[in-house]
């Protein structure tokens, strides 16, 4: 069976469609008994209700509230800190994902520190790093590895190849962090108003949309795992708005596309057998959350950076720039408009902090799409 691919992707962007559905949902949002408050994990999703204006097409009483979803801004200060202080070691090249360059640490970001000499490349395939460390058998290849569920098991094959090809020189400086701690950490605070969920759908094709459920049943709130185009968030809200009318709270995949409930379990094997849960990892604007992030196992113990190098690496925490408010917006306690430095002090050619930095940063889609209408 064939089909188009072009006319498939355009329908999910289909003007009548979301009008339609924009439609349905004021019909519905009537009958709500408080406003729906909700909150979009993933920073994709923020950035498809920014640059369609989706906002502008629901009633008064649902808003969105941005989530931690975004791998490099929940990264704290030192954490970077720890990234320039390998690549200043005369024999190491710091490989790491393009966005981590511009995030500020304490003392300049990546693409600083690389000006000045440090060996630092980007790059967008992990893979990458078994090339370059066989090509310099004579340097440490540090990879700075980042991201939620989503990009864990591409590390984890990195280190199983670079084991088994005996690639002796490339270590790996993890920072990878899991979604459902966080939404703990937000449902945790009474100062925020969160009564629904959409749930992050790269995470829930690996994870698959069962590691939701805890939340559904802890917090008596909706979850709908939703695909990143115009016409999935908004069949997603509609769905919300049903289950928030109807009162109750279960987990729905609007993404059936490509999210089953129990996820791609051959990736979450390699998962498993490349790392443990740490005990504690500090986050950006949420700080230190149990059991929130991975760290290698006892099996690839001697790949991990954070011990081959941990007398030069700051392990004090570090705060962000205090006008900044980055902190706040991650926890869903502001918006970026509500920073008195957004679009002034901090820009995308000169950001303050991570949110502005990241392409997936709340802060970026307001910057970016803020002629939206």
């Amino acid at each position: 069976m064939s089909f188009d691919l072009k006319k498939l992707y355009e329908g999910f962007r289909d003007a009548d469609t979301v009008l339609n559905l924009a439609e349905q949902i004021k019909q519905l949002a009537v009958d709500l008994p408080e406003p729906m408050q909700v909150m979009e994990v993933c920073g994709g999703h923020t950035h498809t209700i920014m640059k369609f204006g989706l906002k502008q097409l629901l009633p008064d009483n649902i808003d969105f509230i941005h989530g931690p979803g975004c791998p490099v801004c929940v990264m704290p200060k030192e954490r970077i800190d720890h990234a320039a202080a390998l690549a200043s070691q005369p024999n190491v090249i710091l490989v790491t994902l393009g966005d981590m360059i511009r995030v500020p640490g304490s003392k300049g970001s990546l693409a600083q520190y690389r000006a000045q000499g440090c060996d630092i490349r980007p790059i967008y395939d992990p893979l990458d790093c078994l090339t370059i460390a066989i090509d310099n058998p004579d340097k440490d290849v540090v990879f700075f590895a980042i991201g939620f569920e989503t990009s864990t098991p591409m590390t984890a094959i990195l280190i199983e190849l670079a084991e088994q090809r005996q690639v002796n020189n490339l270590y790996f400086h993890i920072n990878h962090v899991l979604v459902p701690p966080a939404i703990d950490v937000v449902m945790a605070d009474p100062a925020v108003k969160v009564n629904a969920f959409i749930g992050p759908s790269h995470v829930s094709v690996i994870e698959g949309a069962k590691i939701y459920r805890s939340v559904v049943e802890k917090y008596q709130t909706p979850v709908v795992v939703a695909g990143f185009e115009p016409v999935d968030v908004m069949e997603s809200i509609l769905r919300l708005t049903k289950q928030r009318v109807a009162g109750v709270a279960e987990l729905d995949v609007q993404y059936t596309r490509a999210v089953t409930e129990e996820g791609n379990t051959v990736a979450q094997a390699a998962v498993k057998r490349c790392f443990d849960i740490r005990d504690s990892f500090r986050w950006r604007g949420l700080g230190p959350i149990a059991n929130s992030a991975l760290q290698l196992n006892e099996k690839y113990r001697h790949r991990d950076a954070e011990i081959k190098f941990a007398q030069i690496l700051p392990m004090t925490p570090i705060d962000d720039h205090k006008a900044c408010q980055c902190g706040d917006i991650l926890r869903g306690l502001a918006k970026p408009k509500d920073c008195k430095v957004f679009g002034r002090g901090c820009t995308p050619q000169t950001p303050l902090g991570s949110c502005m930095v990241s392409s997936e940063g709340a802060c970026n889609a307001y910057f970016r799409y803020r002629g939206v209408k």
